[in-house]
Order: structure tokens, then C-alpha cells, then sequence
């Protein structure tokens, strides 16, 4: 169990950053912007992040995998760290030259006539973390989660602050201030975040030497185009609900960006899986790149998938007996969507163990295989969105979310069985949703019984809670014991003994 130790003690480290800076998003930044701009404004904000994703993947053109691949080990390192961050600044001014160029057009294509220094931050924003991506990439196959962590929380920390210093300082200042530029100045303050992170990370580039390996990277790009296909269709997969509720959910805009405004702040309720999730992946990507070559390898990716849904399934039943105080933290007209939250925790899980059950393609250099599953994946959301979007409104992505990465999971899963198989003790896994599960249910029951009465439900599902720990403690003993024993847990328990 010494893999699984390692990969989770990197996860909570991993899982630190993301934690820090969602609970920063999440407690200050998503209850602020909510009430701050209407849900048409927010459904913009949501709308844009949606598209920015999808030029990220275009920009790393997935290089940061790639790297992966052809640099674990330390006599390639350098030269492929070389080729790979050249090849991006190459690209990257390219892309910035020819998008800032029609800036202007691309955003009288989206809507945004009014607002083109809206796409013009972001094409910069995009370049920033681009250049930051290899780097970042080097500092996970290094095993450097507390750098890495350092330089995503600090990233988090200036674009907050510089948030609240144009929304809430700058206003005194009338002649500096425009009220109708409001959403510019979040955008400029990502765009001042991304700039002080990639100024940190300039060091890094004291790796890169004036050499490029057109060979390698040839087997780089060959490596990568499944992946860019894989990666441009997991953004589809899970942003394209929000352009799209933009765009059919009726003939209203406005109606429309409010809907997308709703599904977006509802969304962030599915945080705390999300977060675990991508920190999952920052830790398991590289871990599962390390270890590719040891005698026991498969044995510890089963565990791994294993301990992920454990987690999985106890996050999900947390958050659900919870959301009556959760829901707070966004504005209250935005409640009336709470009951996507479910879906998309789902969703999340399934997107989890998908990052588990795909690993076998990218260790056996069958990368095209996930770019098959990943537009089967594409063409359910698409499908799925253009359906239900005008029928059931903002359920329509939450229905295609799931029901995107419950078919990748399974995909992946059984053509992994077939080609590379893993020892995953899937009805183990099942057991744990199982469990999650009842205990929602007898949370919602018991919601009907008790009615209008919140301390006592809350108190009823932290009973339920309690007892579903201790239920999966009893079945998996030596998973908890594991994880607590990683530090800081184990520093607490020594002290809690004193």
C-alpha cells in the first residue's frame, strides 16, 4: 500500500492548492460575484470561462501530457523540457498575433459586440498560462506538489484581491472608474494573476536551451493529437452546456444568460468533488507515469481506483446531506436550480474514475483509443444539450454531464479490461455508492417526515453521516488507516495522544 500512500499524500498536497483557492472562490469570490453582478452578467462570466477552457486546450495543444510521456526520465529530461516549452512560445505568439488581429470579430460572433476587450484579456490570459504549462507540468514529474501549490494558491490570492481592488476600492476613485465595465475589470484581474504566476515560474525556463529535437518532437505532436482531440472534447464535455443554454435555450438572450448564470452558480456547489477530482489527477497523472515500470504497478492503480471511490462516494453523500447550509453560499435566486447539484456530483465521480480507468491508453501509447471515447463522450453532450437545453432548460446539461462520463468511464473501464487489464475490484467500488446512496435516501425520507424543521434534519443527516463512516470504516479499515497516517494527519494523532 506504500504507492497508494504516496499518490494521496501528493493528492492532499495537490488537493491543498486547489482547496485554498476554491474555498477562496467558493466562500468569498462565488457568494460575492453572485450578488454583485445579475444572472445575466454571471451567465456572461460563465460563458466566457466556458470558451477560454477550450482555447487552453488549443494553446498546450497537451504538451503538459506529452511531457509526461517523453521526460520521465532524467536523461530526457532537459531536452524534452527544451523542445516542448519552444515549441509552446513559438505557437503561443503565433495563436496571440492571429486572435488579438480578429478580436474584434470573434466577439461580434459570441455577442459580445460591445465588450471585444472582453476576448482580448483572454487570449492574453490563455497565453500567460500557457507558457506557464510545461514548467507547472515539470514541477508534478519532479514531485514538487508544494511549489506547484504555492504558485496556484498565489495565483488565486492576486486575482481576488485585485477583484475586490477594482470592484470595491476603485469605485471611490470616479475618474478611474467605469460601472459599465465591471466584468472587464475581473477579467484584467485573471489576466494580472496569470502574469505574476508565469513571472514566478520565468526560472524554470533556465532549463530551456536553444535546442529543439524535431525528431522527438515529431513523436511528441504523434503522441499528442489524440489528446488534443481528447482534451478538446472533455471541454466540450463539460462547459458546452453553458454557451449553449446561452444560445437555445429560447429566443430570449437575456432570458438565456440568466439560465446560464444560474447553472453556473449552482455548479460551483459541486465544488468540492471537482476540486478533489482535478487534484486527484495533478497527483495520479505523473504518479502513474513513475510508475509505469514496476513489477506491482497494476495492482496499485486497482487501489487507487478503489480509494478514489471511497472518497468519491462519501464527498457526494457530505455534500448532498449538507446543501441546505451549502446552498448559502450563492445567491438565493439562484436556489431554484439546486436540484442539478446531484447530477453533477455524479458526473464528477464518473469523470474521476474515468481519469483512472483511461490511464491504460496513455501508459501503452494507444492515446487514439481516448480520443475515440472522448467524442463518443462528445457527441452524448452534444446530442444530450441540443435536446433537452430547450426543453428542460439548465437540467439539460446536467443530465448530459452525467450521462457524457458515466458512458467514459465505462468505456475506458471495459477496453481497458480487454487490452490492459487491471485488477479494479469494482464491486468493492459499487459497494461504496451503494452505501452513499441509502444514506441519501434516508436523508430525503426522512426530510418528508420531519418538514419544515432544519435543526432537526441537520441533525438527522450528521447522524446518518456518522453512521455511513463507520459503516465504511468497518468495511475498509485499512484505507482509513492509511490516509491517516500520511502527515499532517499523523502529527495530529500523535498529539491528540499526548
Amino acid at each position: 500500500m506504500s504507492g497508494i500512500k504516496k499518490l494521496a499524500g501528493e493528492t492532499v498536497i495537490y488537493g491543498t492548492s486547489s482547496i485554498l483557492g476554491r474555498l477562496l472562490n467558493f466562500v468569498v469570490l462565488t457568494p460575492y460575484l453572485t450578488r454583485v453582478f445579475t444572472n445575466q452578467e454571471y451567465g456572461q462570466f460563465s460563458d466566457l470561462y466556458a470558451w477560454a477552457a477550450l482555447l487552453m486546450v488549443i494553446f498546450t495543444y497537451r504538451l503538459e501530457t506529452t511531457f509526461f510521456r517523453y521526460g520521465r526520465k532524467k536523461d530526457d529530461r532537459n531536452i524534452t523540457f527544451s523542445t516542448a516549452s519552444l515549441s509552446i512560445l513559438i505557437s503561443t505568439l503565433l495563436f496571440c498575433l492571429v486572435l488579438l488581429g480578429f478580436s474584434k470579430s470573434i466577439a461580434d460572433g459570441l455577442q459580445y459586440q460591445n465588450h471585444p476587450e472582453y476576448i482580448q484579456y483572454f487570449i492574453l490570459i490563455i497565453a500567460f498560462d500557457a507558457l506557464a504549462a510545461i514548467p507547472f507540468a515539470r514541477l508534478r514529474l519532479e514531485n514538487r506538489p508544494y511549489l506547484f501549490a504555492a504558485l496556484k494558491i498565489l495565483g488565486i490570492v492576486v486575482n481576488v484581491l485585485f477583484i475586490f481592488f477594482f470592484l470595491e476600492v476603485l469605485p471611490w476613485f470616479q475618474p478611474y472608474y467605469d460601472d459599465n465595465k465591471r466584468l472587464s475589470y475581473v477579467f484584467l484581474s485573471n489576466l494580472l494573476a496569470s502574469g505574476a504566476v508565469l513571472l514566478f515560474l520565468l526560472p524554470a525556463y533556465r532549463y530551456v536551451r536553444l535546442q529543439f529535437d524535431q525528431s522527438l518532437w515529431r513523436k511528441m505532436i504523434r503522441y499528442a493529437g489524440p489528446l488534443i482531440l481528447a482534451g478538446i472534447a472533455g471541454v466540450v464535455n463539460q462547459l458546452i452546456g453553458i454557451p449553449l443554454l446561452r444560445q437555445i435555450a429560447s429566443p430570449n438572450l437575456q432570458y438565456n444568460e440568466e439560465l446560464a448564470g444560474i447553472y453556473g452558480g449552482v455548479a460551483k456547489l459541486a465544488v468540492l468533488i471537482n476540486l478533489f477530482t482535478q487534484a486527484f489527477n495533478y497527483a495520479a497523472e505523473p504518479f502513474f507515469f513513475r510508475h509505469a515500470d514496476k513489477a506491482n504497478s497494476k495492482m496499485v492503480y486497482g487501489q487507487i481506483g478503489q480509494a478514489f471511490s471511497l472518497v468519491g462516494a462519501l464527498a457526494f453523500l457530505t455534500i448532498m446531506l449538507y446543501l441546505d447550509v451549502i446552498k448559502y453560499l450563492i445567491d438565493p435566486e439562484m436556489h431554484e436550480g439546486l436540484g442539478i447539484v446531484p447530477l453533477l456530483l455524479l458526473a464528477y465521480i464518473c469523470l474521476g474514475l474515468f481519469y483512472n480507468f483511461s490511464i491504460w491508453y496513455k501508459l501503452a501509447d494507444r492515446t487514439v483509443m481516448g480520443g475515440y471515447i472522448a467524442l463518443g463522450g462528445s457527441a452524448i453532450t452534444i446530442a444530450l444539450n441540443l435536446i433537452l437545453i430547450p426543453r428542460v432548460g439548465y437540467y439539460g446539461p446536467a443530465i448530459a454531464a452525467l450521462s457524457c462520463y458515466a458512458f467514459m468511464a465505462y468505456s475506458s473501464y471495459k477496453t481497458g479490461q480487454k487490452y490492459a487489464p487491471i485488477p479494479y475490484p469494482i464491486t468493492r467500488m459499487g459497494l461504496y455508492f451503494l452505501v452513499a446512496g441509502s444514506g441519501y435516501f434516508l436523508a430525503d425520507t426522512g426530510r418528508a417526515i420531519w418538514g419544515n424543521q432544519p435543526l432537526v434534519i441537520l441533525g438527522v443527516n450528521t447522524l446518518i453521516l456518522v453512521g455511513c463512516i463507520w459503516l465504511f470504516y468497518r468495511l475498509e479499515r485499512h484505507l482509513f488507516q492509511q490516509f491517516l497516517s500520511m502527515t499532517p494527519f499523523r502529527n495530529w494523532i500523535k498529539k491528540s495522544k499526548k
